[in-house]
């Protein structure tokens, strides 16, 4: 039994036959119409399915990398269809067609280099937000370094690869211009220092885009890492570039990884408040900390604290220390506080001192004329009394705390001086260790 496909591969070497004893000019033409003929089927059949496939996928990122990859596939089929039009009609040994010959490989290498770089440009950012969870430092336009990098190595391998099937050596070229290259080298230091240290932060990662940081007086919220300087959108909504150069050799304080583990955490909060100073220092620190511990944006552990912190020349200057949950709020957990610790302070009866530049024959009083006002200023006294008392009691209960924390703190030292401890145990110990050091820390303030 005959086997179909050998049959139609005979039939069609008899056709070709046919066609060669016509002339050229036949030949040229079954060439065009065999060139069509695929670039059809490419076009209708294979791609087709291609797209049918990727369509059925919830990804995007395959959707957008088939488009350009298929007008590479065309100019790959176009091209083939010349050479083997040239290669039927002139002869495989004709001298123009082997003068052209390296250019077409050449020009084969250069698009099968540009659907590499093509395919690496989408599908390795896919992979990196699918395991590594998004934590590549990103170039502007969204391709993270490595991809910029890969596609850099593969161009560069896919023009010497050209370059050599044409006769020409890349790198001989190179070493003629070695002194050229020198000069440009200096002329572009800063250019390259910038892309070296682009390369050091993908590296070590100080923060991402997303992250709030302060560095050289610049705080705000990095919205791009490029090649050669990063973006930082201020509080105040102002665009900052900062050159990567300046950037690696500052102090970069991040926001979004206070707590120690890489993750975005509490943010602490501060705020100065001054009163007059007939007020009691009991009574005004138990005001504020009941208006923070009723705050929503104030965490409860660790618990808000309020310290005075200045005696300054018209006023008592108290410091509210809070912590909230998410430094993105800290705006709104300021507003509600302040708002909340004027009410609270009328209420209470509580003074803050006016302006300096405000000259006062007699010094106003809080209190109304009358009964009313002696009422208000019994209650004062009775609210300023129960105050001290809650706050010798907090006080005493904080002190309480500090000491079982300092006693803590020396047995699990001295558990981490002994030599027997396994790696899993050491590092418990340590992280508890630093947990207390911070516990200490805060009532040392």
């Amino acid at each position: 039994m005959a086997d179909p496909i050998t049959d139609a591969f005979s039939t069609l070497i008899g056709y070709l036959d046919e066609v060669e004893e016509v002339g050229v000019l036949a030949q040229v033409g079954v060439s065009l119409g065999l060139t069509l003929f695929f670039l059809l089927f490419a076009r209708y059949v294979v791609l087709k399915v291609a797209w049918r496939i990727v369509k059925k996928t919830d990804a995007s990122w395959d959707n957008e990398m088939l488009e350009p990859i298929a007008n590479r596939v065309y100019v790959f089929v176009l091209l083939a269809g010349v050479e083997l039009t040239m290669m039927w009609t002139l002869g495989r040994n004709d001298a123009i067609y082997t003068a052209v010959a390296p250019y077409f490989s050449g020009i084969y290498i250069l698009l099968s280099a540009s659907i590499i770089s093509v395919s690496i440009k989408f599908i390795v950012p896919a992979a990196l937000d699918r395991y590594n969870t998004n934590k590549s430092v990103t170039v502007t336009g969204g391709n993270p370094l490595v991809v910029f990098s890969s596609r850099g190595i593969v161009g560069f391998m896919g023009i010497y690869l050209a370059l050599q099937e044409v006769g020409i050596e890349l790198l001989g070229i190179l070493a003629s211009l070695a002194v050229f290259s020198l000069i440009i080298g200096l002329a572009v230091q800063q250019t390259l220092g910038n892309m070296l240290n682009s390369f050091m932060l993908a590296i070590d990662q100080p923060f991402e885009v997303g992250d709030r940081i302060e560095v050289q007086g610049v705080t705000g919220t990095v919205m791009s890492v490029g090649i050669l300087s990063t973006k930082v959108l201020t509080l105040t909504e102002q665009l900052v570039v900062i050159p990567n150069n300046r950037l690696v050799d500052s102090t970069i304080t991040n926001f979004a990884r206070g707590g120690g583990d890489g993750t975005g955490s509490r943010h602490t909060l501060t705020l100065d408040i001054g009163v007059d100073y007939d007020e009691r220092s009991a009574h005004v620190k138990q005001v504020i900390m009941e208006v923070a511990k009723r705050c929503p944006n104030v965490e409860e552990d660790p618990p808000p604290r309020v310290l005075l912190r200045e005696l300054s020349d018209f006023s008592k200057n108290y410091r509210l220390y809070a912590w909230i949950a998410d430094y993105s709020d800290e705006f709104l957990a300021t507003d509600w506080l302040l708002r909340e610790i004027d009410s609270s302070f009328s209420r209470e009866g509580i003074s803050i001192p006016y302006p300096v530049a405000v000259e006062l024959p007699v010094k106003p009083s809080p209190f109304p004329e009358g009964d009313a006002g002696e009422r208000m200023r019994r209650m004062k006294s009775t609210r300023q009394h129960v105050s001290r008392i809650k706050m010798l009691r907090d006080e005493a209960e904080m002190e309480e705390e500090r000491d079982s924390a300092r006693t803590e703190l020396e047995v699990l030292k001295a558990r981490l001086e002994e030599g027997d401890i396994k790696k899993a145990e050491r590092d418990i110990l340590e992280n508890d260790v630093r947990a207390l050091e911070t516990l200490l820390a805060q009532f040392s303030e």
